[in-house]
């Protein structure tokens, strides 16, 4: 999903500081802001621009001029040292044919694949 939104980086423990962070917010055209010693900062995030989104719980990455809520990128997923899911694989045809037709295994075996086909993990 992607959204043209604002991203607020408040970490402001008083509930008066994250009223006049978003205070002052509002009266600038900057994207995102940061709490420092001296004040608010104000920036301008830059492509592959990464923060916490802690409303959410997910990441926000900032691409071609917007913030990408909750998607991840990557080539693979890696658990352990081992990769568990890579690119999409090829579309695999339902069972038909056959001398013994066992018409549970068929209907469990083709909802196996639609539920691969629709987490986009092989080809429809």
């Amino acid at each position: 999903m992607v959204r043209k939104t604002k991203l607020v980086l408040v970490k402001a423990k008083r509930p008066q500081l994250r009223k006049a962070a978003r205070r002052d917010w509002s009266k600038t055209k900057a994207r995102t802001f940061l709490s420092a010693l001296a004040g608010w900062r104000f920036i301008a995030p830059i492509e592959g621009m990464t923060a916490y989104v802690r409303s959410s719980s997910v990441w926000a990455v900032y691409r071609t001029g917007a913030w990408e809520l909750g998607i991840l990128r990557g080539s693979n997923v890696t658990i352990g040292g081992q990769q568990v899911i890579g690119a999409r694989s090829s579309a695999i045809a339902g069972p038909t044919g056959g001398s013994v037709v066992d018409t549970e295994v068929r209907s469990a075996v083709g909802q196996i694949l639609n539920a691969l086909r629709l987490h986009g993990l092989i080809e429809t």
